[in-house]
């Protein structure tokens, strides 16, 4: 009775999990995801195969109706592709993040001496790791077609760490509707209803003036259209501070909205 009361008193009394034990967690679980592609080559093929088809497609079927040739508009469209490819793979973070949930392996994470926090962390880390790999695939085909960087290699960081930080926001979009969709088709069809119209109805493939003056007022004001000028402006030359600061406030407001719904629906669904 000694040994059982003293058992259930130290299980009261545990002591949280401290701060450096919660980073090294989510680290080597973020790790494992990282670790999986390569048992696993096609999880990357969202960010593989997509950047490769929207690229070519954009560029030769639409470049020479919509600039005049396919190198201009190579010129002006790769950085908004780049920032559409990033919003389309936080699919994978929700996906993902819904896999994990409905097939169990949450709930066997849970009976192991981690944080708590440690698996849904590890993975929004993981998944913006491999948005690396999808600017890099990026950038290296569009220079194999014509692309050219003015800016040199501070600018080509400044690009990646913009999109990166903007990432990291929009996955929390993406945990609340993997924790609150059902099912792997629920939140495809969630996901792509929302990033569809945000995307095509930005800046990021035409110019703003080429559009309706009722259009022109939320494109001026759409995320997605500061962000790809400012990709643009790192990339290629132009404006920079104005466009890439206003990403980094969408950012931060998008992280403060759903940041909070996410962890309580996380701690609801757990």
């Amino acid at each position: 009775m000694t040994a059982i009361a003293q058992t259930a008193t130290g299980a009261v009394a545990a002591p949280r999990v401290s701060p450096s034990a919660t980073l090294r967690h989510t680290m080597t679980l973020s790790w494992r995801s990282l670790v999986q592609i390569k048992h696993n080559p096609m999880e990357l093929l969202d960010l593989s195969v997509q950047p490769v088809m929207f690229l070519l497609l954009f560029t030769y079927v639409f470049g020479g109706a919509i600039a005049g040739s396919t190198g201009d508009y190579l010129q002006f469209a790769l950085p908004g592709l780049v920032a559409q490819n990033m919003l389309f793979a936080s699919m994978t973070t929700a996906v993902g993040l819904n896999t994990d949930i409905t097939k169990g392996v949450f709930d066997r994470l849970r009976s192991l001496p981690i944080a708590r926090s440690a698996p849904l962390a590890g993975r929004i880390v993981a998944d913006t790791l491999k948005q690396v790999w999808a600017f890099a695939l990026f950038l290296g085909l569009g220079l194999v077609l014509g692309f050219r960087v003015h800016t040199g290699l501070i600018g080509v960081a400044g690009a990646l760490a913009v999109l990166l930080a903007f990432a990291l926001a929009m996955s929390w979009v993406a945990v609340l509707v993997g924790l609150r969709a059902s099912d792997q088709e629920k939140v495809q069809i969630l996901m792509f209803s929302l990033m569809m119209p945000i995307t095509f109805t930005s800046n990021a493939f035409v110019r703003t003036d080429t559009m309706p003056s009722w259009l022109q007022k939320w494109v001026e004001v759409n995320p997605v259209s500061h962000l790809s000028d400012a990709v643009r402006g790192l990339l290629s030359g132009g404006p920079v501070a104005s466009h890439a600061g206003i990403s980094l406030l969408w950012a931060v407001g998008i992280v403060v909205v759903f940041a909070p719904l996410s962890i309580r629906a996380f701690r609801n669904r757990i």
